[in-house]
């Protein structure tokens, strides 16, 4: 049901030997942890970056990008490794989140704060939506954000190809079609959200899944969240006229 890729890779069933299922509870805790942990590693990073543009700060989330981006590979498509791989993701991730916030702050002062509250803010508002069954993931809904996401997917697929190049697609700019392509995309992000929650209760509620998934939900769940802050914070950033 999931659009998230991550979660869509989920094995949810029990593994012989394996002590214990996956619980919400337990899953919300994971989640709780692996955020400490991101803010842990962007706050490192944040201060390596605070005057702006440095080579040991840009270089921390640089690597904390690359890394990031293979251990989510792996934790993908070995789940079960998802305890030990999951944290250290966070704490990857944390490290690219601060170099990219301290970039975009020289640039906009205040600007991460904002951002920093619309997400935990949309987070809310989304979990709000999600526990009033006001938004549920109905077949329709689901394939609606999946062919969204993917869209998108592919457009920054393109961009990234075409910068090559040395072409810009207009989207990616400033300009009007750049902050309507940015709030599309900071909508759409949002709307997995929905389906990231139903998808981690229904499997939670089955009690079929092993422990150890209660970290690799939690792990999906954190790399929507990301999306989301990344999306807001470029967002922002074209609202106040600075497209890069």
């Amino acid at each position: 049901m999931a659009t998230n890729p991550v979660l869509e890779r989920a094995d949810f069933e029990v593994v012989p030997g394996t002590s214990g299922t996956m619980t919400l509870r337990g899953t919300v805790n994971k989640s709780a942890i692996l955020l400490i942990l991101t803010i842990i590693g962007a706050a490192y990073t944040w201060s390596a970056t605070r005057n702006g543009y440095s080579t040991a700060g840009m270089g921390y989330a640089a690597v904390g990008a690359i890394a990031g981006f293979i251990l989510a590979l792996v934790t993908v498509f070995k789940q079960s490794w998802a305890p030990v791989t999951a944290p250290i993701y966070a704490l990857c991730e944390g490290l690219f989140i601060g170099g990219i916030s301290a970039m975009y702050e020289a640039k906009t002062g205040g600007i991460t704060l904002q951002a920093v509250m619309l997400t935990f803010g949309t987070f809310a508002g989304m979990l709000f939506l999600f526990q009033g069954n006001i938004l549920r993931a109905t077949p329709m809904f689901v394939k609606v954000v999946v062919g969204a996401t993917l869209g998108i997917m592919l457009t920054y697929l393109l961009g990234f190809i075409l910068s090559f190049f040395h072409i810009n697609l207009p989207i990616f700019g400033g300009g009007q079609l750049g902050i309507i392509f940015s709030l599309a995309v900071v909508v759409i992000a949002a709307l997995n959200l929905i389906i990231d929650f139903e998808f981690i209760k229904q499997s939670a509620d089955s009690g079929t899944a092993p422990r150890y998934m209660e970290w690799y939900g939690a792990f999906g769940l954190l790399v929507t969240v990301v999306w989301l802050y990344i999306s807001i914070l470029r967002l922002l950033s074209n609202l106040s006229g600075n497209n890069r």
